[in-house]
């Protein structure tokens, strides 16, 4: 699958922090029971890539992606560990070329037009919108869309279950990252149906429509 194809598997996708790598199977089984197949592990606990190995080999029906990747490095461990696509919360020139020919299906990050436009100009048309409420929100993706009628988004950061909608009515947005699926006081205490019960909502959300790049 390419990251267009991941992305377009539901209009959320969970952004996940995980710490201890034996709760990574059930909570992936958990998110994609609800419908959230794709997962973003990110990679600030030293539990990260142990954690993807465990959904690649406890969770068939998901599909682990790495998140918070800064380097080739990054990409390849994570390829290594059973990751199915990569995510940055940046791109640089070499992060860029890398993963050109990477392992992983690869989506970088942009906060600017001058940074969409370096990455346009290595052929990636999707991308990472973070931190996209920081950054202006749906207002700052519709002012996007005019210039860069081509260019796909997943944004991330300070989305929840009541501002997802007005990002997925922008049709140049392909779904949403975020966290609010995975709250930790659930995950601490291994309440996994809570988990299930809020993917099943996040998965219900409207799609995007098809066609044009406006709301």
């Amino acid at each position: 699958m390419d990251i267009v194809e991941i992305l377009g598997l539901a209009p959320v996708m969970p952004v996940v922090t995980i710490a201890d790598p034996r709760q990574a199977g059930a909570l992936a089984r958990a998110l994609a029971a609800g419908g959230l197949r794709a997962i973003e592990v990110t990679l600030r606990t030293p539990a990260a890539l142990e954690a993807i190995a465990a959904i690649a080999s406890e969770a068939p029906e998901a599909l682990p992606g790495v998140g918070t990747a800064l380097t080739p490095k990054h990409l390849e461990e994570a390829a290594k560990a059973g990751a199915r696509f990569a995510v940055s919360p940046g791109a640089t020139p070499t992060l860029l070329d890398a993963a050109r020919s990477g392992p992983l299906p690869y989506l970088p990050a942009i906060a600017t037009a001058s940074e969409l436009m370096a990455a346009m100009e290595r052929d990636y048309s999707t991308f990472k919108f973070f931190p996209a409420a920081a950054c202006g929100g749906p207002a700052a993706l519709k002012a996007l869309a005019g210039p860069f009628p081509d260019a796909r988004f997943c944004p991330t950061g300070g989305i929840d279950a009541e501002s997802a909608p007005a990002y997925l009515a922008l049709t140049n947005v392909l779904c949403v990252g975020g966290s609010w699926v995975v709250p930790a006081p659930a995950v601490a205490r291994g309440d996994f149906a809570e988990i299930e019960q809020l993917a099943r909502a996040a998965a219900g959300l409207k799609k995007p429509s098809r066609g044009t790049s406006g709301p």
